[in-house]
């Protein structure tokens, strides 16, 4: 693949090759092209910019370290592994670099109410954060499921002003809070922005979500040339709608030498409804708003999924991410939940951090993988979000 070409997607109607797209009714239309509109004069506009790095650097506290797992890296016995400590950032996860970027866009359409959808809670957490701290209303949907799993986000949200509306339809997980989100952006399109959480839905969502995060790598190309005097060999992060990955991977892109891999949720293995693995189970489909891969049965009907992760478990995937895949510039694998759960306590216990389920899913493929390479290797593991999250539902799986 041309690292030119991966650098130039998605094309003017928002495709990464045969992905992505805009496939949405047609009152939301309009709405889509003012974003769209507003992002691109936003990205010429020296005042955005500046907001845009003021507000990440005061309120959301980056850049975030690149720490020397020093450890883990003994521990592993192979290469120098590095985390990207997005966990470090205000609110806890990569989700506030994006929250900050879309609400300084909403403020400029002049919307003054905001809603989101939300899984770990992370993203419900970051918009409800931003919303309050712009003074605008805010709604957050969230599968019921998810409420009951993630109840300290929930409490947050509250916490923060905002609406959290319990969505009890299908699975109750992350695609019908989707479905809700998306049925309240068709009634009120003109006071209301949606804050999308990940780089998915219809275009300018996915591209728009990736310049909000490649922060990450940016900043973590930056550093590992400061500290090493060279480029990594490796990049690993885990991916559910895949923002946290496509931030750290997308400045590496035209980097040949530089190896990436997704890691996606494993579940309970590679069976129908037991994971949320979109490329070892998924096909191509049309889901809220783009067209990428999808867990889909033969006639389309989207199966349910599975992750201790609340963050993953989502049945289709960013269409960039799609793309990557196909092009082979991205390796694509699975962690199962027993493996995620193993790594969650090993970062604790050697390193003093606990880390989100979703970047266990990643610390897991480098324990996985560190062992087989060599002492002069340099690994960078984007640790996408912190686990209080996650205790108390660890604590039901893992006795002490």
């Amino acid at each position: 693949m041309s690292s030119v070409a991966a650098k130039n997607l998605p094309d003017a109607q928002g495709h990464f090759g045969p992905y992505g797209g805009r496939f949405v009714p047609e009152t939301l239309v309009h709405p889509l092209q003012e974003l769209e509109n507003e992002y691109r004069r936003a990205q010429k506009d020296p005042v955005f910019k500046r907001e845009f790095k003021y507000y990440l650097k005061e309120f959301c506290g980056r850049p975030t370290p690149l720490y020397f797992a020093e450890r883990l890296t003994k521990e592993l016995g192979g290469p120098k592994i590095y985390l990207k400590r997005e966990d470090l950032l205000h609110t806890g996860a990569h989700k506030i670099n994006n929250c900050i970027g879309q609400i300084l866009l909403a403020k400029r359409m002049g919307k003054t109410r905001i809603i989101a959808e939300t899984g770990a809670g992370q993203h419900g957490v970051a918009t409800a954060t931003v919303a309050a701290m712009f003074g605008m209303k805010c709604v957050v949907y969230m599968g019921a499921v998810d409420c009951q799993r993630q109840e300290l986000n929930v409490y947050r949200m509250k916490m923060l002003g905002a609406e959290v509306v319990s969505v009890k339809a299908g699975q109750q997980t992350l695609k019908e809070a989707i479905n809700e989100a998306m049925r309240d952006w068709v009634t009120n399109v003109r006071t209301t922005h949606y804050i999308l959480g990940t780089v998915y839905g219809a275009h300018p969502y996915p591209e728009m979500v990736r310049n909000f995060q490649r922060v990450i790598g940016d900043e973590a190309r930056r550093q590992i040339l400061e500290k090493e005097k060279r480029l990594p060999d490796l990049l690993i992060a885990c991916v559910g709608g895949g923002s946290n990955s496509m931030g750290l991977f997308y400045p590496f892109l035209d980097d040949q030498s530089v190896k990436m891999v997704g890691v996606e949720a494993g579940g309970l293995g590679i069976k129908p409804n037991q994971h949320a693995a979109r490329f070892h189970g998924g096909s191509l489909g049309v889901l809220q708003g783009t067209r990428s891969y999808i867990l889909q049965d033969e006639y389309g009907q989207i199966q349910l999924t599975h992750s201790v992760s609340a963050g993953l478990d989502y049945a289709a995937v960013g269409p960039e991410h799609a793309w990557l895949h196909d092009q082979k510039r991205v390796e694509y694998t699975y962690i199962k939940d027993d493996a995620a759960l193993a790594a969650f306590m090993k970062l604790a216990r050697l390193e003093g951090i606990i880390p989100a389920l979703e970047s266990a899913h990643a610390i897991a493929e480098v324990m996985k993988r560190a062992p087989k390479l060599g002492e002069d290797k340099l690994i960078i593991v984007n640790l996408s979000g912190r686990g209080d999250k996650d205790v108390s539902q660890v604590a039901a799986k893992i006795k002490l």
